[in-house]
């Protein structure tokens, strides 16, 4: 008979011993987890909700929190007006509504590309940028969200460590609790640092493209973004290439992210950022450095507020003397040398135009300016104020003076017989030539009949601050100077005797409201030189050129003037030297004193000034020099004492007489003016 009911269930089995106390044990873990994981969250919830008050408690308001600088910034503009420097920590306030847009969506694309939809920490963003980042190799996308990087920028410092990312997070929360996401943005488009002094994209956008963040292009905008990862790194200024490859991994990612058409990534791509023309030339760095340190440093170096120099740099004349420097270099000396050369280019009053430190060398120190900082013995050029000073006593250009051997006992130091450079001597000749020639024992007969003393104060009052040297050597220019200081007392020669001080500053200005915080220009008109003097020695300057040791220096449609200098063992040489529109001094040499081969400052020095000449002449209409040629008289007779070393000066009474009635008309006119 078939069954019909249905299947009686069996009777459900009760849990074994050990389930029962496994099941006990994780029951047990589980609720203890929970127990303690609760605990722990409510814990973690107050705490965080501490430390965000704790930071929201702190925050000042968002205009103090625009400009985090702990410094201030120095704008250079040259003669035109044009930026061509900038020193300092460089800022440009500007919020986000009024940015490019493309900026404001390259950053998002590279930072935080969940920065609209999070809450300030977006845990989810943080694994995907690490992602990314494994899989491209290298840092593409951030791992902080930008509320973080703003909380970084805000609160912490650089160091990279688990207890400041820990406490970003609730500095980020305070942030989004106070502000809205337009002016976090605002916040970090203002301290975000992007290399080369910049601080803030619109210093960055002024700094690289000459332009405001408002006109950036999506090229432009992707430069800027790529560099938030590695300002230095990737600083167009430092290798442009570089920057534009980072660029174009910017443009792909907001392309990718749909903030830009294919046809925008592709035009971004086939035209990449280019620097400012300013920017790309990177002149005038020798020159800004001088500035920046010859004004007070709590105005410039340590300046708290954005200040504005307006100088007199030329950028054209700049260019003029690197191209001329440039074709020395290229075209006579031997390649790979390390031979260094400084340059100054200045105006008659002392407005300095151009300025080269020193050449791009390997293992030269590209800080140290040689124009302005390298004290280095003169040499020969020293002898124009030797023979200044024997003008200035009445002597005359055509003025007897012996070249022969000479011993002069110096006390404590013995005999001393110095040597012309030749070996071989004239005889009696008068003073140009001795001058032109660059003659040793002639310059030494001028200066110890001048004396000494003399010789020294026409040197201190054209403008050479350096110690001076006390001994008969002073004559051949044992004494160091600088370039700069060299060049400034040849300009003091060719401005008519009138003392000229070397400046660069023009006025230096607050950027906010354009006061005016400090003035510079020339100096004070001083008359230092009678003019009689004056002109005697410009035109002996002038036969160095036509006839002496400056003969590759001369120009082929300008009268010019100028000095050759070398010094013992041929450790320096020097030319400097002037038109009637620019004074340029040259200095070459060896970092270390090493000696130069085969160099003279009537060779390389004189070819160098000649480049430089030419080139910033180039549309300026030839002027004669202010001089004409000294008249001829009967010259008086040559004393030699024992040995041929006594030169005499001609009517002691008279050159008395010049030196009275010389600083008598540099007081008068100093106290009254010229007139």
């Amino acid at each position: 008979m078939a069954r019909t009911g249905k299947r009686k269930p069996r009777p459900r089995q009760s849990p074994g011993r050990l389930e029962r106390a496994l099941r006990g044990f994780f029951g047990g873990v589980l609720r203890l987890v929970w127990w303690v994981g609760v605990r722990v969250a409510i814990v973690g919830a107050l705490v965080l909700g501490i430390a965000t008050a704790y930071y929201s408690s702190r925050l000042p308001p968002l205009e103090a929190l625009l400009d985090g600088r702990e410094g201030g910034s120095v704008t250079l503009t040259d003669a035109s007006g044009d930026v061509f420097a900038w020193r300092g920590e460089q800022h440009g306030v500007m919020y986000a509504d009024a940015v490019s847009p493309h900026l404001i969506n390259a950053i998002i694309a590279t930072e935080d590309r969940r920065f609209y939809r999070h809450f300030g920490v977006d845990l989810r963003g943080t694994a995907r940028a690490a992602l990314v980042n494994l899989r491209s190799g290298e840092t593409v996308q951030g791992g902080s969200s930008l509320s973080q990087q703003v909380a970084k920028l805000v609160w912490f410092d650089n160091t990279r460590t688990l207890e400041r990312k820990i406490k970003e997070i609730p500095a980020a929360l305070a942030l989004e609790w106070n502000f809205s996401k337009a002016e976090i943005l605002s916040i970090y488009l203002n301290r975000a640092y992007l290399g080369a002094g910049a601080t803030g994209f619109e210093a960055a956008s002024q700094r690289y493209f000459g332009k405001s963040a408002a006109k950036l292009t999506p090229a432009e905008a992707a430069m800027l973004a790529g560099l938030l990862r590695a300002p230095s790194r990737f600083a167009p200024t430092n290798d442009l290439q570089r920057a534009q490859d980072r660029a174009q991994t910017i443009v792909g990612l907001m392309e990718e992210q749909g903030y830009l058409t294919a046809a925008q990534a592709a035009e971004a791509r086939a035209h990449p950022a280019s620097l400012s023309a300013a920017a790309a030339a990177r002149a005038g760095a020798a020159f800004a450095d001088w500035v920046m340190s010859s004004g007070p440093d709590f105005l410039t170096r340590d300046t708290t507020e954005d200040v504005v120099v307006e100088t007199t740099f030329d950028p054209r004349v700049q260019r003029a003397a690197e191209a001329g420097l440039r074709a020395v270099f290229e075209t006579k000396i031997k390649e790979g040398s390390n031979a260094q050369a400084a340059v100054v280019v200045m105006a008659p009053d002392g407005a300095v135009r151009a300025m080269i430190g020193g050449r791009d060398v390997a293992g030269a120190d590209g800080s140290f300016n040689r124009a302005t900082q390298a004290l280095r013995q003169t040499g020969s050029l020293f002898k124009t104020f030797v023979y200044a000073a024997a003008l200035e006593q009445g002597a005359s250009p055509f003025d007897p003076v012996l070249d022969a051997p000479l011993t002069i006992n110096v006390p404590g130091s013995g005999p001393w017989s110095p040597q012309n450079y030749t070996r071989e001597h004239k005889g009696e000749i008068d003073l140009a030539t001795a001058f032109a020639h660059s003659i040793n024992t002639s310059a030494v007969r001028v200066a110890e009949a001048a004396g000494r003393a003399r010789v020294r104060a026409v040197a201190q009052d054209l403008g050479v601050t350096a110690p001076i040297a006390e001994g008969p050597a002073i004559a051949l220019g044992a004494s160091e100077a600088t370039l700069i200081e060299m060049t400034g007392a040849y300009a003091g020669i060719l401005n008519g005797g009138y003392r000229v001080r070397p400046y660069g500053m023009q006025t230096l200005k607050l950027r906010a409201d354009g006061q005016t915080l400090m003035r510079g220009g020339a100096a004070p008109r001083v008359q230092v030189l009678d003019e009689r003097v004056d002109n005697d020695l410009i035109w002996m300057m002038t036969q160095v050129i036509e006839n002496g040791t400056g003969g590759r220096a001369r120009l082929p449609d300008r009268q010019a003037a100028g000095k050759t200098g070398t010094t013992s063992a041929a450790r320096d040489a020097w030319f400097i030297g002037f038109t009637a529109d620019y004074v340029v001094g040259v200095w070459m040499g060896y970092d270390d004193n090493t000696p130069l081969t085969g160099v003279t400052g009537g060779g390389l020095p004189a070819e160098i000034w000649r480049e430089v000449m030419v080139r910033i002449n180039e549309g300026v209409p030839p002027r004669p020099l202010p001089i004409h040629p000294p008249e001829r008289r009967a010259a008086p007779a040559v004393v030699a004492g024992g040995n041929g070393q006594g030169t005499s000066l001609p009517n002691p009474v008279a050159a008395v007489d010049t030196v009275v009635r010389s600083v008598f008309n540099s007081v008068v006119k100093g106290l009254f003016g010229s007139n």
